[in-house]
């Protein structure tokens, strides 16, 4: 169902993260956030860093908001964002912590080899339980509250935590397929919630479904239980818009695959997984597969996220650089299914706030060109109105 992106062409908006303010050093850390709201510090942090976030990504223009991901821990390279949610599920236990990954996973000596064999993760010590702690509903208020845009809620997908997650206890096989699905059942029972509280976009981050299908061999058989499970995951949402955002890594702004293709996965994405909205890493690749979507130009249910600007680089896309890549991207995708956001998010140990704030400015600023190409309207950018720049530019030579 088409909400935040309904009656809207070419919608703009950015994928969640966004870097934290200098002054926001407080943290969860493992608290509830109701325990942690009745900390006065960490409270006016918050709840003044997420009016600041909606604040800086509606002064850029941008038509659907995102909270920044704040109430996740500044942790090495965004460990928080898978942490947030296994701390809070019920059957894993946050004090018995074991390695991300198995083994030295990266070569020594590399910026992902001490992020990941500095990772750790709650370990599975029962049956999946309640996710009640989560408190994504919360979570929303807060944000939605100060603004009369939509404000999109993303998440984790249970099926990537279930494959980092390491089994200590006998009420799962080794194959984490129960274990995936009980997760998946959790986290629906908690976006229903969401939902109700009247949310109307959610964004699940990162099934496996992409990754897995560009590893060879191909295992058929676990790729059509990820669509089932992911779809398992996200069932029962019809009054919200679903995005799935998919990527090939931003921990502390890093790809983690070298394979990126989604040529393998293309089919399964739009025709066989659930949800409104595909989220697509392509300003990084150098639009690579953009081309695939051609094929399903008339056919095509969902809208497609392009990202036309990376979360990867530190130098800022112009807006005409990014009315370029618009405008290739029209050539494979109609323009009533076509969104503009970024690659990914800029937090996670990523970018500074301005790189952030003028690369979403970009975003805008591109669309507006393109729009203007169009005859649609345009979405007024406050960051460029000469009128309110924080200094006006002086002639010289004038007393």
């Amino acid at each position: 169902m088409f909400t935040a992106t309904a009656k809207r062409v070419l919608p703009t908006t950015v994928t969640g993260s966004w870097p934290r303010p200098t002054w926001f050093t407080a943290g969860l850390w493992g608290r509830t956030l109701s325990d942690a709201l009745l900390d006065i510090s960490y409270r006016e942090q918050l709840i003044d860093a997420i009016s600041v976030v909606v604040g800086e990504q509606e002064r850029a223009g941008l038509d659907i908001v995102t909270n920044g991901d704040y109430h996740l821990d500044p942790d090495l390279a965004g460990l928080s964002w898978m942490r947030y949610p296994l701390e809070r599920i019920d059957g894993l236990d946050a004090r018995r912590t074991v390695p991300a990954t198995e083994g030295q996973a990266q070569p020594p000596g590399t910026l992902l080899a001490e992020v990941s064999s500095a990772w750790r993760l709650p370990s599975v010590a029962g049956r999946i339980g309640s996710g009640a702690r989560l408190e994504f509903d919360k979570l929303w208020r807060v944000a939605q509250s100060r603004t009369d845009r939509p404000v999109r809620f993303g998440t984790v997908s249970t099926q990537l935590l279930a494959s980092m997650l390491e089994l200590h206890t006998d009420a799962y096989s080794d194959d984490k397929r129960e274990l995936m699905w009980d997760l998946a059942s959790t986290m629906n029972a908690e976006l229903r919630k969401l939902v109700d509280a009247g949310c109307r976009a959610i964004q699940i981050e990162e099934p496996l479904l992409h990754f897995v299908a560009s590893q060879a061999p191909r295992d058929a058989g676990y790729l059509d239980f990820l669509v089932d499970c992911f779809n398992h995951e996200i069932s029962g949402l019809g009054e919200a818009e679903v995005w799935i955002h998919t990527c090939w890594g931003n921990a502390n702004m890093q790809r983690v695959l070298e394979k990126t293709s989604y040529a393998e996965v293309i089919d399964v994405y739009l025709e066989r997984v659930a949800g409104d909205v595909w989220t697509v890493e392509m300003k990084d690749r150098g639009f690579a597969d953009l081309e695939l979507f051609r094929a399903y130009r008339n056919r095509m249910h969902k809208k497609i996220a392009v990202g036309v600007v990376s979360h990867r680089t530190l130098q800022v896309e112009s807006p005409q650089e990014v009315a370029q890549d618009i405008r290739y991207a029209l050539t494979h995708v109609d323009p009533e299914q076509l969104v503009l956001s970024s690659d990914c998010g800029f937090g996670r140990q990523g970018s500074n706030r301005l790189v952030a704030f003028y690369k979403a400015a970009a975003i805008v600023q591109g669309t507006n060109i393109v729009r203007r190409e169009l005859g649609l309207e345009e979405e007024p950018v406050r960051a460029a109105d000469p009128a309110l720049q924080i200094d006006a530019p002086v002639r010289r030579g004038l007393p």
